[in-house]
């Protein structure tokens, strides 16, 4: 393996001094992956990780660098060198916040029979059994503080034999939990819900724990949608981002303040959805992100206070890019990270008054002056309905117009989250492109950034106007000329994969090949066997077994992909992830069970170890590997 390995990287050198051209999917993994830790108190310096994938290892390998936040040459230092404000210190300096798992109920057989410690089972009697890839064993995540020097065992529960998540599953971090601007209380988010409540319901609150009496209150109570993310301004005012809807996880979110007891929504009047906030340091606004046009951009908004003067949203970039996170502010600049479809994240100093960027990190330039890049347009194409929707197509690089080019459709999971700018290390638009494949990903209805109706367009109609919106860009880019009709292919994970499945009843022939990453087969088994129970309820009007539910029996029958697998007639490579319970296994599994025995051309690639997502490096090339393989095969 170690001559394999040394061999693979010392010939992917070679390549790339010989003026290699082309991504491929060995360079691909070759990408460098930056990771900002925080600024030095004096907020002159950045410290950030540079992760670099080790195929040998299967794993990353990790330095720390430091650089001024003005640019100029970033220094290697020591991760014991880092000096950056630990924000889980209290700010009067006394306590630390940290969090960790308590065992709360015996589930594993091991824990209520304790005579049998060889055996191996789950014993469930309600829900919230498992989520995303781990099962619930009894442990629930807890946060706790202490004294900075005292020892872990003398730290104190703020949610004591609470079977409740902070940080929340399957992805919150300490951004979940933060102190009081006095250090007298901790605020902390978490979904207080059991079994079948907590698994079709998105109401999660902000708690504050008071120190001196151990009590804890429910500040956003009165709220039933998702209330996340709390952070305080510099003046004392409490902020945090909330969805109205109980159950859907893609409702409008805004940015809600609270102070002196008055709440205020902020952006409840502007036509979007928030990703990610930081207090402005003057403490008299904020800056946010947000989807906008097929791009993620950064936006402020004023917060009056009590003035009697209304908040404005004013968007402060514009371009072909993604603003990805947002840093710090500094004078009159922020600092951001930023990608898009040709390059991973970068750190980037933004101008406010000039509204330009300038780049700081310099991780993968060098890298990417190597390689030759694909052209990515921006369209717009008419709807069945009549409406504009934007279709980025991204072309070969060095593309000859005069050539015809196979084509693929690309439909994005979600279902509603942003075809923006993105760099995926598995769907990288970039690297199918550089294999001479023109790539047609639209915008279509259920996206965010053009408006909160297109965005909920999506719900309880996964198999209607969406798929119009799918076969009006695909036959509209079919008329340039470039585009080999003959050769066209559709492509997806997740909502995407449903999508294929779906396609692949109803495209009239249109498509000689398909590929589906755990995408949704049949949706009454999804129903029984996916975890947020709240995602089919709001996006399918409820259960199967309502048959007076006219919505959802729409979802069950007119719109499940097993319905219309006796139109199936084309190729198609299934991959599925056997850790995935958002999109269990035998949605995988019954799909390619019914293309083998219709006869048609088709492959299961299937990876245990996996969830929805691919995420070990030499299993990512082992996809990439079969995809191309599988497009050369049947497109």
């Amino acid at each position: 393996m170690k001559k394999i390995a040394l061999f693979l990287g010392l010939f992917l050198s070679v390549l790339v001094a010989q003026g290699q051209q082309k991504m491929t999917p060995e360079l691909l993994w070759q990408v460098k992956r930056i990771s900002v830790i925080g600024l030095d108190s004096q907020g002159e310096q950045m410290y950030y990780r540079v992760g670099t994938p080790n195929m040998e290892e299967n794993g990353f390998d990790s330095k720390y660098y430091k650089i001024a936040v003005t640019g100029g040459k970033a220094q290697e230092i020591a991760k014991e060198a880092i000096e950056v404000a630990d924000k889980n210190i209290s700010p009067d300096g006394k306590y630390k916040l940290f969090d960790k798992a308590v065992a709360i109920e015996a589930i594993h057989s091991k824990d209520v029979y304790k005579s049998l410690e060889k055996s191996d089972a789950y014993i469930f009697t309600d829900l919230d059994n498992r989520h995303w890839d781990v099962w619930n064993d009894g442990r629930y995540s807890h946060v706790f503080y202490k004294e900075v020097n005292a020892d872990d065992s003398e730290a104190i529960d703020v949610m004591p034999n609470e079977p409740y998540y902070s940080p929340q599953r399957p992805f919150g971090g300490d951004e979940d939990y933060i102190w009081s601007p006095d250090s007298k209380s901790i605020y902390y988010v978490s979904k207080k819900l059991k079994g079948k409540a907590y698994a079709t319901s998105t109401n999660t609150d902000i708690y504050k724990y008071d120190l001196a009496t151990k009590t804890t209150t429910n500040i956003t109570e009165n709220n039933k949608g998702y209330d996340m993310n709390p952070a305080f301004s510099s003046q004392g005012a409490l902020a945090w981002t909330q969805m109205k809807t109980d159950g859907n996880e893609s409702d409008k979110n805004d940015i809600v303040v609270l102070e002196n007891g008055v709440e205020q929504n902020l952006t409840a009047q502007w036509d979007g959805t928030v990703r990610s906030f930081t207090w402005k340091k003057d403490g008299k606004g904020i800056y946010f992100t947000a989807p906008v046009d097929g791009t993620i951009q950064l936006f402020e908004v004023n917060y009056p206070g009590r003035k009697r003067i209304a908040p404005i949203v004013k968007q402060l970039s514009e371009g072909p890019f993604d603003v990805t996170s947002i840093v710090a502010e500094l004078d009159k600049k922020l600092l951001v990270t930023r990608s898009d479809m040709n390059h991973a994240n970068e750190v980037y100093s933004f101008d406010l008054k000039k509204k330009d960027f300038q780049q700081i990190t310099q991780v993968n330039t060098e890298f990417y002056s190597q390689i030759d890049m694909p052209k990515i347009e921006k369209r717009y194409v008419t709807t069945t309905d009549n409406k504009q929707m934007l279709v980025w197509v991204i072309l070969p690089p060095n593309f000859d117009a005069s050539k015809k080019y196979p084509t693929l459709l690309y439909a994005q999971g979600g279902p509603q989250s942003p075809l923006s700018q993105f760099y995926s290390f598995r769907w990288n638009f970039s690297l199918m492109a550089s294999q001479d494949y023109i790539i047609v990903a639209p915008n279509r209805r259920g996206m965010p950034g053009h408006g909160v109706e297109w965005n909920a367009e999506i719900s309880k109609d996964w198999g209607g106007q969406v798929m119009d919106d799918y076969l009006s860009a695909i036959d509209e880019l079919a008329k340039e000329p470039y585009v080999d009709n003959d050769r066209l292919g559709a492509i997806g994970a997740s909502f995407g994969g449903y999508s294929v499945f779906y396609l692949a009843g109803i495209h009239e022939k249109r498509f000689k090949t398909f590929i589906s990453h755990d995408g949704v087969f049949d949706t009454r088994t999804m129903y029984g066997t996916t975890e947020e129970l709240f995602f089919v309820n709001n996006d399918w009007g409820g259960n199967y077994w309502d048959t007076n539910n006219t919505i959802a029996q729409k979802a069950y029958n007119e719109f499940n992909p097993i319905n219309m697998v006796s139109k199936w007639d084309t190729p198609i490579l299934i991959i599925q992830g056997g850790k995935d319970y958002r999109v269990p296994i035998e949605q995988g599994l019954s799909a390619f069970q019914a293309a083998q025995l219709l006869d048609i051309k088709s492959k299961l690639l299937y990876f245990p170890d996996e969830n929805h997502w691919i995420l070990q490096p030499q299993n990512a090339i082992v996809w990439q590997t079969e995809f191309f393989k599988w497009l050369k095969e049947t497109l």
